[in-house]
């Protein structure tokens, strides 16, 4: 699997000759060409993840590509006439042989909010997840690979330390960052964790925008 990491929790995962792009949103307006896109992931309607400006000449380059993503961005996309498959809670979904399987249905608590939005992770060919916008919900498998959020006006340090811990992934990576200054994302996030996690045999890989890593 190879996974390339565009701004803040915008990725690009490739996989069995499979193309899959998570979240291209309002920090994403620099994206470079992306073509032979066999499916978009979206994981909640934020802007930062989900930004129709960002989207459209993504899907212009893409006419057949697949959306997926749950009914509050699906009714989004319907105000916008554009075509998405639906995925329910727990549910997989096929893309040509890469399983995409649905895991938690709320973002985490924004001070102030009264109540989450939806919001979906995403296990990926049963070997990274992507939890969008929330550090509460574990898929039922082991997981290999985790993209880990880092930053965020929902975000403590400690729980997303402790969420790592309990998925027990073999490597870890950071998303949702674009906040930060990149000095500060190259030597303060990992410098936090590193130190908590390595002890615990999960691997920090300090992935930074427009990098791309095998797992």
């Amino acid at each position: 699997m190879k996974i390339t990491k565009f701004p803040h929790s915008c990725l690009l995962i490739e996989t069995k000759a499979r193309r899959i792009l998570i979240d291209p949103g309002s920090w994403n307006t620099a994206l470079p060409e992306l073509t032979d896109l066999n499916a978009i992931l979206i994981t909640h309607e934020h802007q930062d993840h989900f930004d129709l400006g960002v989207m459209k000449p993504i899907l212009a380059k893409n006419p057949g590509v697949q959306i997926i993503t749950h009914s509050a961005v699906g009714q989004k996309l319907d105000e916008a006439e554009i075509a998405y498959t639906l995925i329910e809670p727990g549910q997989t979904i096929d893309i040509s042989g890469v399983s995409i399987e649905s895991c938690g249905t709320e973002h985490a608590i924004i001070y102030g909010s009264t109540s989450p939005c939806r919001n979906t992770g995403y296990l990926i060919d049963e070997k990274l997840f992507v939890p969008g916008d929330a550090v509460h919900d574990m898929p039922a498998k082991q997981v290999e690979i985790l993209a880990l959020p880092t930053g965020g006006p929902w975000y403590k340090t400690s729980e997303s330390i402790d969420y790592a811990k309990a998925v027990k992934p073999n490597v870890v990576f950071p998303i949702h960052d674009a906040m930060y200054t990149n000095e500060y994302k190259k030597s303060s996030v990992p410098r936090w964790f590193v130190a908590q996690l390595e002890p615990a045999g999960i691997r920090f890989e300090n992935l930074q925008d427009g990098m791309s890593q095998e797992f």
